[in-house]
């Protein structure tokens, strides 16, 4: 066999029509569940403004320093968008969306790109899923964008999970932390990451997040953010534990979890799960009240998350769960001779018109051919039609799983495919 001439790019992968359906089973299911917390669906095109994802995320980022797929056209700088809560704050802006009155509860779904080194769990084309709640500062909007992440992977049969939650506070909050956190790295900053050096004055935060070695030790004997919260910060990241406690939802406070965006305030959150190995985030988000002003906006609350479709899929695949229905086609025409071929075309989109998937075959191939390849497609049914079927009006109706047919005329076919 030839190699082919042209491949995917690196990090990209096509998504055949073997493992197609259970993508549609997953889309389908965040549709219906999203439906059912009251969200609407929001989607923004897969290019966006350099500047807004550099002000959005933060120029410290990774994202932004090292993974951005980037390109000019003109004066006018673009990303393929790595992320989608900035895109959906500023559709929300431009479109005026706060003008519709009560928060907007917004989802999406959709590729996402990023210019890092593929490995299980992390490719340059990926998919996320996510919610944004913008407009309302309330915890329950918290624990609403909580439960639904955590619904989602219940309704797959993902419950090997964890939350983890912590709070990073409101600005003043940060700040005094953030002081505290550089005096105690201080002594020691010639010993740290290059890394987390050049984050040290900009966003010493995002320290820890650092996964290098040599700055693991300096972590964990740092002093932890909810020591710092004001007393709203404090108040708000309570409502939210008693919320999720009602909720009977468990999770695991961890105080130097501060997520890996700028605009993040007060609650962060991520769902892990053991079942994907090195890379266990499943899921995350948090608060991020800044974000709305910071890229040209009225001041607005707003909380979201999202999620890795290829890493749940991951999951799935880890713990036997097998996601969307067999391939399978209610009926198949078989026929023998190009009268029957011609008749066969015709009856398709009659039967096809009753909701019923129906096809035939493409090739004119032999009866013994069409008869497999009836098996190979998972037909419910088949009708068999030639010359002698043509004349005298009955065709063989064959139920391919009970092995058993009759003759029957078409409408007599009809009414037994109705009721199926």
């Amino acid at each position: 066999m030839a190699q082919a001439k042209y491949t995917t790019h690196l990090g990209m992968v096509d998504i055949l029509p073997d493992e197609i359906r259970k993508w549609h089973y997953l889309e389908n299911l965040i549709h219906e569940e999203a439906a059912k917390f009251n969200f609407e669906e929001i989607r923004t095109p897969i290019m966006e403004q350099t500047e807004l994802i550099v002000r959005g995320l933060g120029q410290l980022s990774d994202i932004v320093s090292k993974e951005i797929f980037s390109f000019s056209r003109g004066e006018d700088n673009y990303v393929l968008r790595p992320e989608l809560t900035a895109p959906v704050v500023r559709a929300y802006i431009q479109n005026h969306l706060d003008q519709r009155g009560g928060s907007q509860k917004l989802y999406y779904m959709g590729p996402m790109f990023r210019a890092e080194r593929p490995q299980k769990g992390r490719q340059r084309q990926f998919h996320q899923f996510g919610l944004e709640v913008l407009g309302s500062s309330d915890a329950v909007a918290d624990v609403e964008i909580i439960a639904f992440m955590i619904h989602i992977c219940d309704k797959i049969g993902i419950k090997n999970t964890t939350l983890k939650l912590n709070s990073i506070g409101n600005p003043e909050s940060r700040n005094s932390y953030k002081e505290a956190l550089k005096t105690h790295l201080k002594p020691n900053f010639e010993k740290m990451s290059e890394v987390s050096q050049k984050r040290f004055e900009k966003n010493p935060l995002r320290i820890l997040d650092s996964k290098e070695e040599e700055d693991q030790p300096f972590i964990e004997s740092a002093p932890v953010i909810t020591d710092f919260l004001s007393d709203e910060s404090f108040s708000h990241y309570n409502k939210v534990k008693e919320y999720l406690a009602d909720l009977e939802i468990p999770f695991e406070e961890d105080p130097y979890l501060v997520r890996g965006m700028d605009y993040y305030t007060e609650t962060a959150f991520e769902l892990i799960s053991p079942d994907l190995g090195a890379q266990d985030a499943l899921a995350g988000g948090g608060r991020y009240d800044l974000l709305v002003e910071e890229i040209g906006g009225q001041p607005t609350p707003a909380v979201g998350f999202a999620a890795g479709m290829e890493r749940l899929f991951i999951a799935c695949e880890e713990l036997g769960i097998e996601l969307g229905s067999e391939k399978k086609v209610d009926v198949y025409i078989v026929t023998l001779g190009e009268a029957a071929r011609k008749w066969g075309v015709a009856q398709l989109p009659k039967i096809r018109e009753k909701g019923l998937s129906a096809t035939m075959d493409y090739k004119g191939r032999s009866m013994k051919a069409q008869m497999k390849d009836a098996n190979r497609e998972n037909a419910q049914f088949a009708i068999i039609v030639g010359e002698n079927e043509l004349n005298e009006g009955k065709f063989t109706f064959r139920d391919m799983k009970e092995s058993e047919e009759e003759l029957l005329t078409m409408d007599d076919i009809i009414k037994n495919l109705s009721v199926i």
